[in-house]
C-alpha cells in the first residue's frame, strides 16, 4: 500500500533562499521529501517549485497545512496549490480525430497507473465517440470554426462546470484555446508534444 503524500506547487518572484524556505517548512513539520523540482524563469524573474512529501509522521493534519504554509507564502508574494495523493482528480479529455493519445490515457487510468477519473470527453469531431462508449464515458461533440469559437468555448466551460472537472487534458486536440478560455479554466495539460 502506497504511503499518502502531499504535493505543493509554488509560484513567486525569484529571490535567494526560496528552496530552503519551502523545504524547511516540510522538514520542521516532520515531513520526508520524496520528490522536488525547482525552476527559475530568468526572463520573467519567476520561481516555480513542485515538492512532494510523505504525510506519514507529518505533524500537521491535512486541513492545517495550507493555512500554515500561507504564513510563509504571503511575505514571498507566492501563489500556491496543495494536492493530496488520496484525492482523485476528475478530468476531461479533449480530442480531435486521432485516437492514440486518448487510448493511452484511458488504459493508464484503467490500470491505475494514473490517478484520475475521466468525467467527460470533448471533441470537435465525432470520430472517437465509439471509444468513449466502449469505456462508458460521456462524449460531447462540439464542432468549432472561426465563427462559433467563442460560443463553443462557453459551452465547453459550462460542461466542465456541470461535470465538476478539475483538469482538462488536451490529448491531440487540434485547436488553440483562446486566452479568455484559459483565464476562466487554467488547469489544462497539453500532452501532445507539438506546440
Amino acid at each position: 500500500m502506497a504511503v499518502e503524500t502531499a504535493t505543493l506547487l509554488v509560484s513567486c518572484p525569484d529571490k535567494q533562499g526560496l528552496v530552503a524556505k519551502i523545504a524547511n517548512f516540510i522538514y520542521a513539520n516532520g515531513g520526508n521529501i520524496i520528490h522536488a523540482d525547482h525552476h527559475t524563469d530568468l526572463d520573467a524573474g519567476l520561481f516555480l517549485s513542485r515538492i512532494e512529501w510523505q504525510l506519514e509522521g507529518f505533524n500537521l493534519p491535512q486541513d492545517l497545512i495550507a493555512p500554515a504554509f500561507n504564513a510563509i507564502a504571503q511575505p514571498l508574494e507566492a501563489t500556491y496549490e496543495l494536492h493530496f495523493s488520496s484525492q482523485t482528480p476528475k478530468v476531461a479529455i479533449w480530442v480531435s480525430k486521432q485516437d492514440h493519445c486518448l487510448y493511452d490515457l484511458l488504459w493508464r487510468i484503467q490500470a491505475k497507473e494514473l490517478n484520475a477519473e475521466v468525467g467527460l470527453i470533448i471533441s470537435n469531431h465525432q470520430n472517437l465517440a465509439p471509444i468513449a462508449e466502449q469505456f462508458g464515458i460521456e462524449y460531447q461533440y462540439l464542432p468549432i470554426n472561426k465563427e462559433n469559437k467563442t460560443e463553443q468555448e462557453q459551452k465547453q466551460l459550462e460542461l466542465l462546470k456541470n461535470a465538476n472537472i478539475d483538469v482538462v487534458i488536451l490529448a491531440k486536440y487540434m485547436q488553440i484555446l483562446s486566452s479568455d478560455f484559459v483565464k476562466n479554466f487554467p488547469h489544462i495539460i497539453n500532452i501532445h508534444h507539438s506546440f
